[in-house]
């Protein structure tokens, strides 16, 4: 299940989002918590957009983050990467079906 991580709001479940880090009591991950406030916003603005989080519970994952920045920036390389690769493969998709 989950394991300590000197966070009191972060978990790693390696049946959750493969072990990456996530807030206690829901599905958010550090790495989601991180790229909103790249977008501009605000940890109160991230708790209107996920209801379930707490101010106290953002605020842990954006100390988590600055505790373990590499480990956060891979997962959203990563991510970033995975994102791609559906792109280029819907792309492909589209074009098949568009030009049989």
């Amino acid at each position: 299940m989950g394991g300590p991580t000197g966070h009191p709001y972060i978990i790693r479940n390696s049946r959750m989002h493969h072990g990456e880090p996530t807030i206690d009591g829901s599905s958010i991950t550090v790495r989601t918590v991180i790229e909103r406030t790249r977008l501009g916003d605000t940890p109160e603005q991230i708790v209107e957009a996920y209801p379930v989080l707490t101010l106290a519970q953002v605020h842990d994952a954006l100390a988590y983050y600055y505790d373990h920045p590499g480990e956060i920036e891979e997962y959203i390389q990563e991510n970033r990467e995975a994102l791609w690769r559906m792109k280029q493969q819907l792309d492909t998709v589209v074009i098949a079906t568009l030009h049989p």
